[in-house]
């Protein structure tokens, strides 16, 4: 007798013979059934003597279906079973929020919330009894500090780094011809600036991350020829310096030379159809100081624009270490941006993504702390990234130390991203995150640009809106006073308690103990990266009666 597994087998090579009697006996007609169940048969035989799925074995032909249901558990999840509030990295009610205002649909919230307002992660501003008139500006801040040359006046809300090669020709075009309609700014990403940049006309900040792609010398390092000539372009507007991004902190990457493109070599400058390897850090610098020194080459030779430096908070003596290098150089970049461990990518791998950097808000605090303690918040703008996509994102990001915010997601659903998740597999549905040409005409460029400037346009009139309702001119009147967080199930704390805050000149103090700050400002060093003491040891430097009674 035959297991019981292997009933849905042994009816098809049942059924197969009978057809093909039927067929001979009856009638012709019984070829189509014999088609079928005589291809079933043959699947399950393949199964049986298949090595590579243990699934299959047990169950011919019946197991595949293990397989096709788990191919589309993700589309069955969105499409029939996820609520509103369900749906990983982005609910169905933001990613609602999102595409309404880029196709100009009122997005109203009838009856209510929906979100728990005692569950332990919600967070809320407060409003005023005495609400403002909204106002109509649109909301700008000016980068560059004492020595920049080209300060930039920016929107609060912008296009975060997404690099052409990640996303396709059309959605870069869309995005920046947006951006142009809408006077905000498109960082390129470490990809480097594209025809399809170009095309668009779009403000952009040029990031530049360990591959240097648009200024890259033949050995792979930084050729400063190259890169004075394409930042002297009037579209360029800022210079950002890659050290790291939230969804894979300190991971480097390769470009098989199959995926250089024609397009990509020539945006990122590199031989066409050649492997190209990103490398986890920098070449062209190797300590704090010699960051610095980078960042004043940049400036230098773009003409004097705003130059800075984006990251993920990671060990905490070694940012320390590069505002020590500003204090002891004197050379200070025009603005940092921070970039949360919740940030997205094509692909990570999964340790990255989920347990490798600092979040944002302890990020943004830390930093925004660090500059304020040393003198030298005055002098330097900070930016914030990692899902942050409407009002109330901007409004309490700004609240903890922020001046703008970089959204990449929240753009990539303006321009038709559906988070299908299959962002790595080059199929994108969309057309957004393939360079599947055919796939790439789904995507309507003209149509797809006007829903980036509607997202833009109707996220800061809401901005404008949240900020009036608190009763405040403008979103830089946010405090950590006005943001508030629960701690635990029971404890309602602003955030002006709920996390550290220093007063300027605070880590310039002599004997200075303050959690979290004291210890690692005592292992900072400007020339090095690496920590000049342990934590042991400064705890021993800072108690050294401790243990000797």
């Amino acid at each position: 007798m035959f297991p019981a597994r292997q009933t849905v087998f042994i009816l098809c090579l049942v059924l197969a013979a009978v057809s093909f009697v039927l067929m001979l006996s009856v009638s012709v007609h019984f070829v189509w059934p014999l088609i079928v169940f005589a291809g079933l048969s043959v699947v399950g035989l393949l199964d049986l003597t298949q090595t590579r799925h243990s699934v299959l074995r047990n169950y011919p032909v019946v197991g595949h279906f293990r397989f096709l249901f788990e191919a589309i558990r993700p589309e069955l999840r969105q499409y029939f079973f996820e609520s509103n509030q369900d749906g990983k990295p982005f609910s169905r009610e933001r990613r609602s929020m999102v595409y309404d205002r880029a196709k100009n649909i009122e997005d109203v919230l009838p009856f209510g919330t929906e979100q728990d307002v005692y569950d332990g992660s919600y967070s809320w501003v407060n409003h005023s009894v005495c609400p403002r008139r909204h106002a109509d500006e649109d909301f700008r801040v000016t980068i560059g500090g004492p020595d920049c040359k080209q300060p930039y006046s920016a929107s609060l809300f912008n296009i975060s780094a997404m690099s052409f090669g990640s996303l396709s020709a059309n959605a870069i075009l869309a995005l920046n011809t947006g951006a142009k309609r809408g006077n905000f700014f498109h960082d390129t990403g470490e990809g480097s600036i594209s025809r399809y940049h170009r095309e668009g006309g779009g403000d952009l900040v040029w990031e530049l991350g360990s591959g240097y792609f648009g200024c890259r010398a033949e050995d792979g390092g930084f050729d400063p020829d190259k890169f004075a000539k394409q930042a002297a372009d009037p579209q360029v507007k800022m210079i950002e310096i890659k050290l790291s991004q939230g969804a894979k902190p300190g991971h480097g990457g390769v470009l098989p030379g199959a995926k250089v493109t024609e397009e990509i070599a020539e945006a990122r400058g590199i031989p066409l159809g050649q492997d190209c390897i990103s490398p986890a850090g920098h070449s062209a610098f190797s300590t704090p100081v010699e960051l610095l020194q980078f960042v004043k080459t940049l400036r230098d030779l773009s003409g004097g624009k705003p130059a800075g430096f984006k990251l993920c908070v990671g060990h905490r003596w070694e940012f320390m270490a590069i505002v020590k290098a500003m204090l002891d150089t004197g050379i200070k970049p025009d603005f940092i941006v921070i970039d949360g461990a919740e940030g997205g990518t094509g692909a990570a791998p999964v340790e990255f993504s989920n347990r490798l950097g600092t979040p944002l808000r302890q990020g943004l605090s830390f930093a925004h702390n660090c500059l304020v303690g040393a003198g030298l918040r005055e002098d330097i703008k900070i930016g914030a990234s990692g899902k942050l996509i409407s009002a109330f994102d901007i409004a309490g990001t700004m609240a903890i130390g922020t001046d703008w915010v970089n959204c990449a997601r929240g753009f990539m659903f303006a321009v038709g991203c559906i988070q299908s998740q299959s962002c790595h597999t080059n199929k994108c549905p969309t057309g957004v995150a393939t360079q599947d040409k055919k796939r790439q005409e789904a995507l309507v460029v003209p149509d797809k640009a006007a829903r980036v400037a509607n997202f833009h346009a109707n996220t800061i009139k809401a901005l404008q809106q949240f900020t009036a309702a608190a009763g405040f001119a403008h979103p830089r009147e946010f405090r950590p006073e006005h943001f508030y967080v629960r701690e635990g199930q029971r404890e309602i704390m602003p955030a002006s308690a709920a996390l550290t805050w220093l007063h300027p000149g605070a880590l310039l103090e002599d004997g200075h103990t303050i959690p979290g700050y004291s210890t690692y400002w005592m292992m900072a060093q400007a020339d090095s990266f690496d920590p000049a003491h342990t934590v042991a040891d400064v705890k021993a430097m800072q108690n050294p009666h401790r243990g000797h009674h």
